[in-house]
């Protein structure tokens, strides 16, 4: 695996807290325009491990890193290249689905020109409401949303935005077969674009549409 393009790297990473184990030691390695399933039982630590890669958990061994240095959410660094979908984001209430996006993409574009840090690859702004199939509820406003049209519009804030690197916990949760390959194909062109892309997941259908290996959690890749 050539060291240029690899953006993340885990070692041998593990959390624990209290003496009760979240996650075991895992190691994944993910280069630019790769996409890598997170896979393991219900309690292995899914989460746990792509909270660590965002910098949210501290691992209490092992080691996590983006472009070789140690990742915490508190550097502008891995703020700016890691976009995550692992809590659902805050949607401003009094704004229509529309509006929302483009706060996100308002909010980032200075990022795209700026000279500091590494170039970020562009997000999809407002053009993700029709990636996610969400055009004919951009003037919508969040609680007038089912579920399922909550969980679009969280990928599409999540994709609108510039970044290098994208952590989604079950992108595929509370959608149907249809939805689900609207997502995969999101992500197979946000992959085409150099993003690289880590996810965890129980469906079986999205990691063989979108995912190049498997990462097994407490093992190694596939």
């Amino acid at each position: 695996m050539g060291v240029a393009r690899e953006l993340l790297r885990a070692e041998s990473a593990a959390v624990e807290i209290d003496g009760a184990a979240l996650l075991s030691p895992t190691s994944l390695r993910a280069e630019a325009g790769e996409c890598i399933a997170v896979v393991g039982h219900n309690g292995a630590g899914k989460t746990t491990l792509l909270r660590a890669l965002a910098g949210r958990a501290r691992v209490t061994a092992g080691s996590v890193q983006l472009r070789g240095h140690a990742i915490d959410e508190r550097r502008r660094e891995v703020r700016r290249e890691i976009a995550a979908l692992i809590d659902p984001p805050t949607l401003y209430p009094d704004l229509t689905l529309r509006e929302n996006l483009a706060l996100v993409e308002a909010a980032w574009s200075g990022e795209l020109m700026s000279r500091q840090g590494s170039p970020l690859v562009p997000g999809l702004g407002a053009e993700a409401l029709e990636t996610f199939g969400l055009q004919s509820l951009e003037s919508r406003f969040a609680h007038e949303l089912s579920s399922g049209q909550r969980q679009l519009t969280s990928l599409a804030v999540t994709f609108a935005r510039p970044a290098n690197v994208l952590l989604l916990d079950e992108p595929e949760q509370r959608l149907d077969a249809e939805r689900r390959g609207i997502v995969a194909e999101a992500m197979r062109a946000a992959r085409a674009r150099g993003v690289s892309i880590v996810f965890a997941s129980h469906s079986p259908d999205m990691i063989d549409r979108a995912a190049d290996r498997r990462v097994v959690l407490g093992g190694t890749a596939e």
